[in-house]
C-alpha cells in the first residue's frame, strides 16, 4: 500500500514504518546542514535566556506550592501544547519550548517523588501521582493545542507568498 506523508506518497509495507523512515530522513537532512559557530551561539543564547525564567518559576513553585513537579509539569505541557499550535518558528522553540519549559518541567524529580512515595509504603499514592500527571500533562498538552491553533486562526497572520516581479 501507500500512505500520503504531506504531499508525498510513502510506501508501506504490512507495517507501516514512515514514522522512522521520516525520522531517518530528518538526521540525514540534519547531517547536511552544518551550522556556523555565530548560529550555534545564538542558539546557544536563546536557549539560555529561556531557561532562566523558567527555572526560577520552578523554585518559585517549589516555595509555594506542596506538589510543585504536578503543577510544573501540566504548566509545562500546557505552553508546550500551545507552542505546538502555533505557526512553526525555530527561535521561539529553542527560546521558549527548550528553554522555558526545559528548565520547568521535569522527568526525574517526578519519579524521585514517586519512588519516595513507594519508599514510605504510600504504593497508592505514587500511582495517584503518576495518574494525575499523565491525565493532567496530556490534558494541559491538548488545551495548550487547542488555544494555539486558536490564536493562530484568529490573530495570527498567514505568511504571504512572495510577489512575482513580472
Amino acid at each position: 500500500g501507500v500512505r500520503r506523508c504531506g504531499a508525498r506518497p510513502v510506501p508501506c509495507g504490512p507495517v507501516c514504518w514512515w514514522p522512522v523512515r521520516a525520522t531517518a530522513a530528518a538526521w540525514l537532512m540534519a547531517a547536511q546542514f552544518q551550522p556556523t559557530a555565530r548560529q550555534e551561539i545564538q542558539e546557544l543564547l536563546l536557549v539560555a535566556l529561556g531557561a532562566i525564567p523558567g527555572a526560577l518559576l520552578r523554585w518559585q513553585l517549589s516555595v509555594l506550592a506542596p506538589d510543585r513537579n504536578l503543577l510544573a509539569n501540566v504548566l509545562g505541557s500546557l505552553v508546550l501544547g500551545l507552542l505546538l499550535g502555533l505557526p512553526f518558528r525555530p527561535r521561539l522553540q529553542l527560546l521558549i519550548g527548550i528553554g522555558f519549559c526545559g528548565s520547568l518541567t521535569t522527568f526525574s524529580s517526578w519519579m524521585v517523588d514517586c519512588v519516595s512515595l513507594i519508599a514510605a509504603g504510600q504504593a497508592a499514592a505514587a500511582i495517584g501521582l503518576i495518574g494525575a500527571t499523565l491525565g493532567l500533562g496530556l490534558g494541559g498538552a491538548a488545551l495548550g493545542l487547542v488555544l494555539g491553533r486558536g490564536v493562530s486562526a484568529c490573530w495570527l497572520r498567514p505568511a504571504e507568498p512572495p510577489q512575482s516581479q513580472r
